[in-house]
């Protein structure tokens, strides 16, 4: 494999909606790390959960994160994971875009909650060979106690895990979602483009909070 040449940076979530939470994280990533870019890539829906009550489509997802970064030179929207089959897991998406571009080297955005709840992921010692993890901090959380977290992960699947320094605005996508079905303001958690979209198409009405990211 030859030397890494590019580095690139990936938010995945739902983001639904996407909020400045993400975007803070990713141009974080992006100074501390000095990344080439940052993908952000929204997962994909299974089919039968396509329409969920209270939710925005694949498609609207899709766009409310091209119309969050579309000002940023250096972030990009990814639609690798959005296809028919649905779910994917982060190891195969890894691999694929390890085995098309073998010059770069992918840095995976994670939250503490998530860095606490690996082991649970699928191959998470094949997302280690992929990708360095990069943690980023919440307010709840130590460091002390995130530290020591991923020096256990750290030797436990041979992995290269990074702590982001960077401030934490704690609030999901499940609250604002809450929020707007309520009435309440989403302006400065939400980039303004995206609101304007939320409202032109109606969208979290009837809310359904069975997730929070």
């Amino acid at each position: 494999m030859s030397k890494a040449t590019k580095k690139i940076g990936i938010m995945g979530g739902t983001f639904d909606p996407i909020h400045m939470g993400h975007l803070i994280l990713g141009e974080k990533a992006y100074e501390q790390l000095e990344l080439d870019k940052v993908l952000f890539m929204p997962c994909g829906n299974p089919p039968h959960k396509r329409n969920r009550k209270g939710r925005a489509t694949d498609e609207q997802r899709a766009e409310m994160v091209r119309l969050a970064i579309e000002d940023n030179p250096h972030f990009e929207l990814s639609l690798i994971e959005m296809h028919e089959e649905g779910y994917t897991y982060t190891y195969r998406t890894l691999e694929q875009l390890n085995k098309a571009n073998p010059d770069t080297e992918y840095y995976f955005i994670i939250g503490a909650d998530s860095l606490f709840n690996f082991d649970t992921w699928m191959e998470p010692e094949r997302i280690c060979q992929e990708a360095v993890l990069v943690v980023a901090t919440r307010d709840h959380t130590p460091l002390k106690e995130l530290d020591q977290q991923m020096q256990l992960l750290s030797q436990k699947y041979n992995g290269n895990f990074i702590r982001l320094d960077t401030m934490n605005i704690d609030v999901s996508s499940e609250l604002l979602r809450s929020w707007h079905e309520s009435g309440q303001s989403l302006r400065y958690y939400v980039p303004q483009p995206v609101i304007s979209y939320i409202e032109k198409n109606d969208i979290y009405k009837g809310n359904d909070s069975d997730g929070k990211i």
